[in-house]
């Protein structure tokens, strides 16, 4: 592989802002969608989204440079492997949330230690989403994004089969409700805020939605289920999640967290990038192995693994 030069190093960070918009806007203008059933023109593109056909050309050409999208004639594009993802709701509201209100937050980041988000938007992250329907819905389906990842993470814990696993800040409930597939004999509660948007008739005899804080207390069960939630808070309040599911446990209770693990050393990990984020709109953060124990030591529990992307602990 020939290494790349300083000056495209640079060049490819630069323009990221840039990048992440162009996604953005192709997104929401549905093009991925539009190009399913095969290469169509810019100006056909553009008819049919309200888009200026020059405008629209120009964005497609760009992304297109690095394999979203590919213009196989002048003016005349169609899908990659890549560009197709977009026609996933998941991936198509990620690109809606960085390039809208997360590349605000990002845009405004500095070297001070705080959140952005709370400065441009005159409230918390949470709130904003509460006050925005359309937005939570989005950020509830991006949330969804990579669930055969984690429950193929979840695959690897040593489950009993018939323990009730509470699902913490589970959302609409669908990584519980695809563990619960696997074994016909557990049981599951989604313990998340009231407003979380989700369709109940679908959770069956098995599974129940508890409403609640997960700052205030924790539905009890056997094992309790963290999907990328620590990360949005600070040590403070992530010490004081976990403090709550301790409460809520008994001896020997597992915690299973689906959370990054940033790595040593200068390797390339997104969550080194994804840490930016998590400070831009919460002050929270990605942490590494050592940060991790000691936030799960503090708050009561064992450690018993610590891998990028699964981490288990033993309530004591």
């Amino acid at each position: 592989m020939s290494a790349v030069a300083p000056e495209e190093t640079i060049w490819n960070l630069l323009r990221g802002a840039m990048t992440t918009r162009a996604l953005g806007v192709v997104a929401d203008l549905g093009v991925a969608d539009a190009l399913s059933a095969g290469p169509r023109s810019v100006e056909e593109l553009a008819g049919g989204s309200g888009a200026d056909p020059d405008a629209l050309h120009r964005l497609l050409r760009a992304l297109a440079s690095d394999g979203v999208f590919a213009e196989d004639e002048p003016g005349v594009f169609r899908n990659t492997d890549a560009s197709d993802l977009l026609r996933s709701q998941g991936w198509h509201d990620f690109a809606h949330l960085f390039a809208g209100v997360w590349l605000d937050a990002v845009g405004a980041l500095e070297a001070d230690g705080a959140a952005t988000f709370p400065q441009r938007h005159g409230t918390d992250f949470w709130s904003w989403l509460a006050q925005n329907p359309e937005e939570r819905a989005a950020f509830d389906s991006a949330m969804g994004q990579g669930s055969d990842d984690r429950l193929e993470r979840l695959d690897t814990v040593a489950w009993s089969g018939d323990e009730l696993v509470v699902d913490v800040g589970g959302g609409n409930g669908s990584l519980l409700l695809a563990l619960l597939g696997r074994y016909p004999t557990m049981r599951g509660v989604v313990f998340d805020l009231p407003e979380t948007v989700r369709d109940e008739s679908v959770f069956g005899e098995r599974c129940s939605f508890v409403a609640g804080d997960f700052f205030e207390r924790v539905s009890s069960g056997d094992a309790f289920v963290l999907s990328t939630i620590l990360h949005d808070w600070d040590d403070d309040r992530a010490a004081a999640i976990l403090a709550r599911v301790h409460d809520a446990a008994h001896p020997g209770a597992r915690v299973v967290l689906l959370e990054r693990v940033i790595q040593g050393g200068n390797d390339p990990q997104g969550a080194k990038w994804l840490d930016l984020l998590m400070l831009a709109l919460f002050n929270g953060r990605e942490r590494d192995e050592r940060h991790w124990r000691a936030l799960l030591v503090d708050a009561g529990w064992t450690p018993t693994r610590i891998a990028d992307g699964l981490i288990e602990a033993e309530c004591r």
